[in-house]
């Protein structure tokens, strides 16, 4: 299981991915908010453990707008702050739990395992389209028997594909609903995105699923291979 630790205070960082790893858990460290907003929404995790004081995005920041942003993925809260509404804030923001420091490690295993093993166990809801089977519970998809990896933002753009049974989005549905209402960058990167999706979810299959429409957007269809 592959989890993200934001955290920047680099000791105890160091000390939790130690140790998150020889329970067997891959971990990536960001020591910043921006830097773990960036990890969070290019890669598929398990779970965020999540500080709330840090440099460039709090953690309330960082939670929000992955909430926003319609990213599902657990996430536990670490702070050295007392007092039960820092803990209420963070709950209201989307987090899924909250463990504050000085913490047992053994304790934050139990908490990481459990959010992990709650979100798995939660209702299926898989999407199909042809052979093409996406979860948005799991974030995992297969074509036919073969997982497809993807990254976190490849996978929320083919979920709200997927989601319109055939349907068309337009660029700008898709900037909204994967990117975000603030994104303000060039609105090509769906373009961008569509083509990573190509690449990893019809070519090596011999399919076309994700077809352009042109001057409108994209969709998604039933494809047989070629």
């Amino acid at each position: 299981m592959r989890v993200l630790l934001v955290e920047d205070e680099v000791r105890l960082a160091g000390a939790i991915s130690r140790g998150l790893r020889a329970e067997g858990f891959e971990v990536d460290v960001a020591n910043s908010g921006t830097d773990g907003l960036w990890r969070a929404r290019e890669n598929a995790y398990a779970a965020i453990v999540l500080d709330i004081l840090l440099p460039g995005l709090n953690g309330y920041a960082l939670c929000r707008e992955l909430r926003t942003e319609g990213n599902r993925t657990p996430v536990l809260m670490l702070t050295a702050k007392i007092g039960e509404h820092d803990e209420a804030e963070g709950l209201d923001l989307g987090a899924d739990d909250f463990l504050r420091k000085p913490f047992s490690f053994v304790v934050l295993v139990a908490r990481l395992r459990a959010l992990i093993r709650r979100a798995s166990n939660a209702p299926d809801g898989v999407i199909t389209v042809g052979d093409l089977s996406v979860d948005p519970t799991k974030r995992r998809c297969w074509r036919g028997p073969s997982e497809v990896v993807l990254t976190a933002r490849e996978f929320d753009l083919l979920v709200a594909l997927a989601r319109r049974d055939g349907g068309v989005a337009t660029k700008a549905e898709l900037l909204t609903e994967v990117w975000g209402f603030e994104f303000a960058g060039d609105e090509n990167i769906v373009e961008v995105y569509v083509g990573y999706l190509r690449s990893k979810v019809d070519r090596p299959f011999a399919r076309t699923s994700l077809q352009t429409v042109r001057t409108v957007g994209y969709r998604l269809v039933d494809d047989v291979a070629a």
